[in-house]
């Protein structure tokens, strides 16, 4: 049995062998920042490849030139700043928010309390949605009224596109008001507890001009019906 079972313990090294061509099998790329990284880039090119293609299209409607089709146009186009569909640029504000740098949280605190979550990133849209914002982006995606935030892990993942921190929130308005709706919404009050307590990030400064994109993707509202 001696024998057999070395000869076995050597093809299993030979397979291990050929598989790994000279590389490490337990490679880096189950490192969660990169993942993250790949999984946004490979987004952003096949958004440049929606972008190529909705070109085409738009140019070819504009060789039709049917009237009705024109019709279409012009109401689309009424709708789309409002919708969130058109770039804006003006004054605003900007916030970021970052994880704690400690490694464990002081007292009976629960680790989840060093991250930064959706519901925070939520309260800061929100309040900044109260102060009369004409147009709002996170991590300089195009928020609209059907966009949902989601925290998987330590990452947040807007419109398919997953995020580590930090987290910029961009808001295109007056920034005393902006700021105003900031220091009156409770939530954010309560994420500023935890800045003092477990070092959260919180950064807040006004800008002179910022420009946001529009929204990229096709906008579409799933809702319920009765049976």
């Amino acid at each position: 049995m001696v024998p057999v079972i070395s000869a076995l313990g050597g093809l299993l090294f030979v397979a291990s062998a050929v598989s790994a061509d000279g590389t490490d099998l337990r490679s880096s790329n189950t490192d969660l920042e990169a993942l993250v990284e790949s999984r946004a880039d490979d987004v952003a090119q096949l958004r440049s490849g929606v972008r190529d293609l909705q070109l085409d299209i738009d140019q070819v409607a504009r060789d039709v030139g049917s009237e009705g089709l024109a019709t279409v146009r012009r109401r689309i186009a009424a709708i789309s700043t409002p919708a969130g569909l058109t770039p804006v640029e003006g004054p605003g504000l900007v916030v970021t928010l970052d994880d704690s740098p400690l490694e464990e949280p002081p007292g009976d605190l629960d680790a989840n309390a060093l991250i930064v979550h959706q519901q925070d990133i939520q309260a800061f849209v929100n309040a900044m949605w109260a102060g009369a914002a004409t147009a709002v982006s996170l991590q300089g995606q195009r928020l609209i009224s059907t966009t949902g935030i989601k925290c998987v892990g330590n990452t947040v993942v807007l419109q398919g596109v997953p995020y580590a921190p930090p987290y910029r929130i961009e808001a295109v308005g007056d920034p005393a008001l902006l700021k105003a709706s900031l220091r009156a919404s409770d939530y954010v009050d309560f994420y500023r507890d935890y800045v003092d307590e477990v070092q959260l990030g919180l950064d807040v400064e006004p800008a002179e001009r910022l420009a946001l994109p529009g929204y990229e993707e096709t906008p579409a509202l799933v809702y319920a019906t009765p049976g």
